[in-house]
C-alpha cells in the first residue's frame, strides 16, 4: 500500500545523498586522512544523524522551524560556523605539511568518537538536510501514514545514508587511492578546508 511513497522517497534520497555537500567533503578528508576505519565511523555519524532529523520532524519541530525564519537562520549560522572553523582547522594542519607529498601516507589517528561525532554534528547542523527532511515530511508523505511506517522510512533513510558513505569510504580509504590522493601533501588539507569555508559562505549568505 506504501510502496510508491517508499519509492518515491528512496529515490529522492539517493540523489539528494550523492550529490556533493558537506557531508561528502567531511567523509572524504577522513577516509583520505584516517583511513577507511576513520570514514566508516564518521559515516556512521553521518547516518546517524538522520534520525535526528527524523525526530524533530515527527515531533513537529521542522515545520516550527519552517514557520519561524529567525529560528532557521539562527540554524543556518550555527552550521555555517562550524563548517568554517573545519575548515579553518584543516587550512592551519596543511601549515604543518611538507610541501611534497609523502610515497606513503601518515594515518591521522582520530577517535572513532571523535570521527562519529565528526559525522554527527556535520548532518545534524546541516541545514539542506532540514530542509530536504522537512519536504518529505510535509510534501511526500502523506499525514494519515501510519507512524510505524513513517518510522521504517526514517530507519531506512538512515542506513542507506551509512552504507552509502561507507562504501565511500572503504573505497577512498584504500591504500592505492590514498597514496593517489595525498602526493598532493599540502594541496588536500588546504583543498578541503577552502571547499569547507565555501559551503558555510553559502550557506550563510543564504541565511535572510
Amino acid at each position: 500500500m506504501y510502496w510508491a511513497e517508499f519509492l518515491t522517497i528512496a529515490v529522492a534520497h539517493l540523489f539528494a545523498v550523492a550529490s556533493p555537500g558537506p557531508d561528502f567533503a567531511v567523509v572524504l578528508r577522513q577516509s583520505v586522512l584516517g583511513g577507511s576505519r576513520t570514514g566508516i565511523w564518521t559515516s556512521l555519524g553521518v547516518g546517524s544523524a538522520i534520525l535526528l532529523h527524523v525526530a524533530y520532524c515527527l515531533l513537529g519541530v521542522a515545520l516550527l522551524l519552517a514557520q519561524s525564519p529567525s529560528l532557521f537562520n539562527t540554524m543556518k549560522l550555527i552550521a555555517a560556523a562550524y563548517l568554517f572553523f573545519l575548515g579553518v582547522q584543516s587550512i592551519r594542519a596543511s601549515l604543518g605539511l611538507p610541501q611534497k607529498g609523502a610515497s606513503s601516507p601518515e594515518t591521522v589517528i582520530l577517535s572513532p568518537r571523535r570521527a562519529f561525532a565528526l559525522g554527527f554534528l556535520t548532518n545534524g547542523l546541516n541545514p539542506k538536510a532540514t530542509l530536504f527532511f522537512l519536504a518529505l515530511f510535509t510534501v511526500v508523505i502523506d499525514p494519515n501514514t501510519p507512524l510505524t511506517i513513517q518510522l521504517f522510512y526514517g530507519f531506512y533513510l538512515a542506513l542507506a545514508t551509512f552504507i552509502w558513505f561507507a562504501a565511500l569510504s572503504i573505497v577512498l580509504g584504500r591504500l592505492q587511492i590514498r597514496e593517489f590522493v595525498l602526493r598532493s601533501g599540502v594541496w588536500l588539507e588546504r583543498g578541503m578546508g577552502a571547499i569547507l569555508i565555501f559551503l558555510a559562505l553559502q550557506i550563510a549568505f543564504n541565511a535572510s
